[in-house]
């Protein structure tokens, strides 16, 4: 089966332009929680490369120690890709979320 992360539902999408967002990003994605949502996290990054590199970075790294240190599942699956014209995104989901799409 092939298909496009932008098939993936999104529960909420997060505009970050600088690594500061991202971090804030982060830390409202883990409070929310990745298990029992019904779809995945969008992040949307300027499409300026080493500034997409770093909050990339940030996001995965930040959501990864907020649910270790919250004792939640860290399975989760991403893909980074070309969004439009202007951003670039990061579509964050929990692995047991997405095997129950059928996706």
């Amino acid at each position: 089966m092939e298909f496009h992360p932008s098939q993936i539902p999104v529960v909420k999408t997060f505009v970050v332009k600088d690594e500061r967002t991202a971090s804030e990003s982060a830390g409202q994605m883990a409070d929310m929680g990745f298990e029992n949502q019904k779809g995945g996290f969008l992040v949307l990054m300027p499409r300026q490369e080493k500034l997409a590199k770093r909050i990339g970075f940030t996001i995965t790294t930040e959501i990864n120690y907020r649910l270790r240190r919250a004792n939640q599942d860290r399975n989760l699956r991403y893909w980074t890709y070309h969004h439009d014209d202007q951003n670039y995104a990061i579509l964050l989901i929990s692995a047991k979320v997405f095997d129950s799409l059928g996706l």
